[in-house]
Parts: structure tokens; sequence; C-alpha cells
């Protein structure tokens, strides 16, 4: 389900006296009083900004242990570019276990003597006799005729190891320096050495579990960069809204695991093949499904064979009103109604749940359409010789209504699994699943209801209302939206505590309820200091987002 409203037109704080109706509520429940807006913790990063994010981590990296950057970038690649964990284990473990774990060998050599120019040398690899000015040493000390290197390095970059391509030396792990392969592929294939860079450059998302791409169909070009808790949900600055741990739609409060559940639920026939357990039996004779139509329960199938309803079993075609000649099926088979009735009762569970969470889907879409209209009746209301001027609280309420009303939505699929078999079984007993889910539903009940008065007073004729009917829908709208939100964090509390936080064999996560909607990443802004003088630098990346696409991904 798409969430139809940017999260930078949201303002909650605008209209400071549609709190005066308000009364015994802590100030600290009331998100409507100026305050300054907090900084994002996600940031988009774009192909200007990709190198920049790069770099800072490079230059933190490069700093601490005095490294090059080749050097640098090897850590961080083989630590997924986790400059925290790289410091973990470097208190722990040592920079020379750090060093060898990753590759990376840093090493004093002296230059060995200089050469003439038409002397010789043994490669090792093809067993040639070379000129020495056309072999290079890497830093493990091994070196190699520069022909060998190249085909090495060239096939290695068509097998997609660009980012960590070791030494050719036996049982040698070193990590090849990436300017050497840079000058030796680009003088024949440069494409490919481009191509070599670009890997470079897009391992810091590849390889990052704090960077993803935006999921977005066709590819923004974007990826987002958060900071802190990656259950989280963001906003890219192409407008699409996902879960950052899964890459899905946003889909909070369901954890991960059980929207990939819920939605392949929905797509796939398995409840197509309950409906028909439920409500058909198989042909004795050819198997297909057959529904009965009537109240006799001798039936006949379309390729003619009669059998009875009862049991599956064939049967003649003569009967009286009470039984089917020739056949009695009056023993009761436990197993076969067992089956029956679990199938019914779980295809009954399921659509109970599917059918409101499709209704408030549907009521979200209907509602998005509401957003001209809104914008139609406060111009109306605006243009009369009115004292009544500020009608923010109308579009802080219909945002309310998008968030309480996307909540709502997904916390069925939520229920299913939280208080089914498929999960949690194990979990809770019985008279434990009952309490939790009595306790939950009557907190989603209360939300489903304001939810529903909200939307009723949002839609409300205003434009066409007195200036005192105008004040009362205005501290409905207040009141409700307020409510709504306090029983969203009320539910979200609920189940961060006592249904996922009790859990003991199986973690759960969810992106936690923000007031404020989903969290619009900000453009990347990096800075620091440059060599060339002790001032600081700051580049920001372009707001015109149009970059990394096409032929640019085509190798991603």
């Amino acid at each position: 389900m798409e969430d139809y409203v940017s999260s930078e037109e949201e303002d909650y704080y605008s209209d400071r006296d549609s709190l005066e109706g308000l009364e015994n509520e802590e100030e600290d429940d009331l998100q409507w009083r100026p305050k300054a807006a907090p900084s994002s913790s996600s940031k988009v990063i774009t192909k200007e900004s990709l190198l920049i994010a790069q770099r800072e981590d490079l230059r933190r990296v490069m700093d601490l242990l005095t490294l090059r950057e080749q050097h640098a970038r090897t850590l961080l690649i083989h630590y997924r570019w986790d400059v925290e964990k790289l410091l973990a284990v470097l208190v722990e473990k040592g920079k020379d276990w750090l060093f060898a774990e990753a590759g990376v060998t840093v090493v004093e050599r002296k230059d060995p003597p200089s050469l003439p120019s038409t002397s010789t040398v043994l490669c090792c690899i093809c067993m040639d006799d070379v000129l020495a000015k056309e072999t290079t040493t890497m830093d493990c000390g091994h070196g190699f005729c520069n022909n060998c290197w190249t085909e090495h390095f060239i096939v290695k970059i068509n097998e997609g190891q660009s980012r960590r391509i070791r030494c050719m030396a036996h049982k040698c792990n070193a990590i090849c320096d990436e300017a050497i392969i840079r000058n030796l592929v680009s003088a024949r294939h440069p494409d490919l050495a481009e191509r070599f860079e670009r890997f470079l450059l897009e391992s810091y998302i590849e390889d990052n579990k704090m960077v993803k791409w935006c999921p977005s169909v066709p590819h923004c070009g974007n990826a987002i960069r958060v900071e802190g808790d990656k259950f989280c949900e963001v906003e890219c600055t192409c407008g699409l809204q996902f879960c950052f741990s899964c890459s899905a739609e946003a889909h909070s409060p369901c954890s991960c695991l059980m929207w990939e559940l819920w939605t392949k639920k929905c797509q796939d026939e398995s409840e197509t093949v309950n409906w028909i357990t439920v409500n058909t039996k198989p042909c004795p004779k050819c198997h297909k499904p057959v529904e009965k139509n009537g109240g006799c329960n001798l039936v006949s199938c379309i390729c003619g064979q009669a059998f009875c309803w009862l049991c599956g079993g064939a049967t003649g075609r003569d009967h009286t009103w009470s039984s089917i000649s020739g056949h009695s099926c009056g023993r009761y088979k436990e197993d076969h109604e067992k089956r029956a009735e679990r199938a019914k009762r779980d295809l009954y569970r399921y659509m109970h749940y599917h059918n409101r969470y499709k209704a408030h889907t549907d009521s979200f879409k209907l509602e998005t359409k509401l957003k001209e209209t809104i914008q139609n009746k406060i111009s109306i209301s605006e243009s009369k010789e009115s004292t009544l001027k500020d009608f923010s609280w109308v579009t802080n309420g219909l945002n309310r209504l998008f968030r309480s009303r996307r909540v709502l939505s997904y916390s069925y699929p939520f229920a299913y699994y939280m208080f089914g078999d498929d999960l949690f079984k194990d979990e809770m007993s019985k008279e434990e699943r009952e309490i939790k889910q009595h306790l939950f539903e009557d907190q989603q009940q209360q939300l489903e209801s304001n939810v529903e008065k909200l939307s009723k007073f949002i839609e409300e004729p205003f434009d066409e209302y007195t200036e005192e009917k105008i004040m009362e829908v205005r501290m409905q709208v207040i009141n409700l939206s307020v409510i709504t939100d306090n029983l969203c964090k009320k539910m979200y509390e609920c189940i961060e505590n006592d249904l996922l936080g009790s859990l003991q064999l199986a973690i759960h996560n969810i992106a936690p309820y923000r007031s404020k909607g989903v969290e619009r990443a900000s453009e990347l802004s990096v800075c620091w200091n440059t060599k060339a003088n002790d001032t600081d630098s700051c580049i920001l990346s372009d707001t015109s987002i149009n970059v990394l696409t096409g032929s640019e991904f085509e190798d991603k």
C-alpha cells in the first residue's frame, strides 16, 4: 500500500490555538506545540555524494591507522564498511590480526636495487624472461610480469571480484594495490578499468549493511543510509516509502517475516485451495471438485458419476427421501471430519483478517483522493469574508487520518500471525494467547472507532458552514487527531512490550511508530579537512536526482 502523503507537507505545529479546547492532557503527549524539527537520521546518497560518503569513512580509518587509501578500503570492504566493528576488532585482537584477516599487507620493504633497463627477470607465472621494467611487485613482495598481472585482473573483474582481487602467488591472501590494477587494466581495456572503479565505488552500498538502494521501479538512482537502528521505515526523495530492513513497502507494525508471509498468502492460491476443501468434494471417478447446488445429498458430477455428498463414496442414482439405495455412511470418520473442520476454521479466520485489512487499505486509497477536495474547500473558505483564516487543522487532521489508517490496516496482518499457529504456537499457552489477543483487540477497536470518527469530520462540507459550526468541526478534528495519535502510540507500546517483547524463541523487530510519519531522508552533506589547507570543505549533493540509472547499473 503506497503512502501518498509527503512528509514535507506535514506540519503539526502551525495551529497553536487549536489546543485551546483540550483539557486534562499532559503537555508531553501533545505533539502540536512549536519545536525545532529534528535532524534526519537517514540520508539520500546520489552519484555525486556517493564518493563523498565513502571518503568520509576512508578518512577515519586512514587517520586512525595511518594507512594508505587502498589499505583502508580493503579493511572496510572486509568489515562491510562498519567502522565501529572494525575498531572493535582492532581493540580486541590487535592490528596484526586485523590486517591479516582482511588480507592487508603493510610492510616496510626496501626498494630492490635498480637493474639496468635491458636486464631480464623470470616470471614464475608464464615462465618467460621479461624486461625488469615490465614487471610489477605488490606490497606482499610477489612480483610478476605486467602481462600476467593484467590478464589476472581482467579475469577477476569479469568474474565480479573487483573489490578483493588477491595476489597470484600460491597461498598468498594479500589484496592487490587498486592503483596498480587501475593502471595496468586501463592500458589495455579502458572500459574495464571504468567498471573496476565503479565496482569499488558501489561497494560502499553493496557491502554496507547500513546503506541500501532505493527499491523504486524504475530505479531512481538513489541509495539510503541510516544511522542507528536498521529496523526503520524511510522515504526516498523520489517519494517511495519502504522498510529499510527488507526493502519491501513500509509495513509496520508487521515484522518483516510477518509481511513476507502475508503477501505470499495473499498472492498464491493457498486460500483458493482452502475454499475448495471446505466447499467442494472430489468426484470418486474423475476426481474433479464438485460443488453442491441443492439440498439433496445425492450429487452428480459432469462426468456422469453419482456419489454421496456426506462421505464422497460412489453410488447409484436411485434414492428415496431418506436414503440412497444400497448405500449407508452413518459411521463417523474422525480424521476426515477434523481435517475438513480445520480447513474451514482456517479459511474463515484468514477471511476475517484479510477482509478488514482490505477494507482499510481501500479506505486509505479513497481518502487520499480527499486531498484535492480539501484544498478546494479551504480555498473557498479563505475567500469568504470571515475571521477564520487558518485552516491548517484540516490538512493536519487529514495527514493524521492517513497515518492512523495505515497503522490500522497493517495491524490486521500482524494480529493474524501474532495470535495464530504459524509463528508463535509454542510461545504462549492458550489462556495467555487469549488474554493478549483481547488486550490487543481492545486497543485495535478503539483506534478503529476514532479513525472512522476522524474520517467523518474530515469529510464534512465545512466550506458551507457558519463560523460557529466550523469551530465545532475544528475542535472535533483536533481532538480526534490527538486521540488517534495517542492510541497509535499505545498500540505500538503494547506490541513492543507485551507481545513481541515477551517472546523467548523468536525475535521479531518492527519499525517504531513516528507521530510525524515515515521519515523523509535528507540530502547527504559531508565535510572534511582538505590537505591543501586547514579550512573545512563541505560538499552538498545536488537535489536534482537523476543519476546512476540505465547503463550505469547494468553491472550492479
